[in-house]
């Protein structure tokens, strides 16, 4: 027996309470949509549609996905970010809103006087660029930047690529499989990241479909959360140029660590994010 759109969405958006999955009607629309290849507009507009017996199962199979905790940008494959859709998967951190201020404050110091001013094409790398967010957010913004991003992960590397030349971004991205920093040169204006920053001693106070899903070395940095920056840091005072800048993504608990790792920096500045929770650093090279 065939069932009407509007019913459907009633029935998934139960059955996703009953299972304590967080926004459950956005959740059962969102999985709709992509079952149907279509927007929300259209699940609204036409609330007396039937879905095929096809079409129900391909559903029915997402929403036991999402009920069993697989973040829905996994079964759709796919998250927006700085209004690029981007291609996801497991091998990749999904993109979060917060991510946008290290973009926003790259983009702020790249078109500040004195970084205009310098005689060579701006240089950027991003560090741990997982699927490419923030290197193609500032590849799109700064057309005229030459932009390279690492990772340590092949599987990020090539969701990267895919996302670069989704968006005919591909000759703008050099793409690197590095540990950090190594091996990708000198002279760099900005260096930003996202890196993993989350403490093993925060475990439980991470949403459990993130701690099950994401992947670990995405997420968690070892026992404090600053393992990874501490390491980044002295790789980005060596190959950033004179009066170049470090942007990081942060979190609250590390603020005040973070902080202290940067001895011998300028102008350190943590900003908040909409929330008012301390989400990046930025700092100047001091040499």
């Amino acid at each position: 027996m065939l069932v009407e759109l509007k019913a459907v969405l009633n029935l998934a958006t139960q059955h996703l309470t009953a299972q304590n999955v967080p926004s459950p009607r956005m959740n059962a629309e969102l999985l709709l949509m992509f079952t149907l290849d279509c927007d929300r507009a259209y699940l609204h507009a036409h609330p007396e549609r039937e879905l095929t017996s096809e079409e129900q199962k391909r559903y029915d199979v997402a929403l036991g996905e999402r009920a069993q905790g697989v973040p829905a940008q996994y079964i759709t494959g796919h998250q927006e970010f700085w209004g690029l859709d981007l291609i996801v998967s497991p091998a990749v951190l999904i993109p979060r809103p917060e991510t946008e201020h290290v973009v926003e404050t790259a983009l702020e110091l790249a078109q500040s006087d004195d970084t205009r001013r310098t005689p060579h094409k701006l240089r950027i790398v991003d560090v741990g660029t997982g699927s490419g967010c923030i290197a193609l957010a500032l590849a799109k913004e700064l057309p005229n930047a030459e932009i390279h991003a690492t990772d340590i992960s092949e599987a990020a590397l090539e969701i990267g690529r895919a996302n670069a030349a989704r968006h005919g971004l591909e000759g703008r991205v050099s793409f690197h499989h590095a540990d950090l920093l190594d091996g990708v040169g000198h002279g760099f204006d900005l260096v930003v990241s996202n890196p993993p920053y989350v403490g093993q001693s925060e475990e439980d106070q991470v949403q459990l479909e993130v701690r099950k899903f994401e992947p670990r070395n995405a997420v968690f940095a070892g026992p404090t959360g600053s393992e990874v920056i501490a390491r980044l840091i002295p790789q980005a005072n060596a190959v950033l140029r004179s009066g170049g800048w470090l942007v990081m993504e942060i979190s609250g608990t590390i603020a005040a660590g973070v902080s202290a790792l940067l001895p011998g920096w300028n102008d350190i500045s943590i900003l908040p994010d909409l929330q008012g929770i301390p989400r990046v650093v930025r700092a100047k090279v001091g040499h």
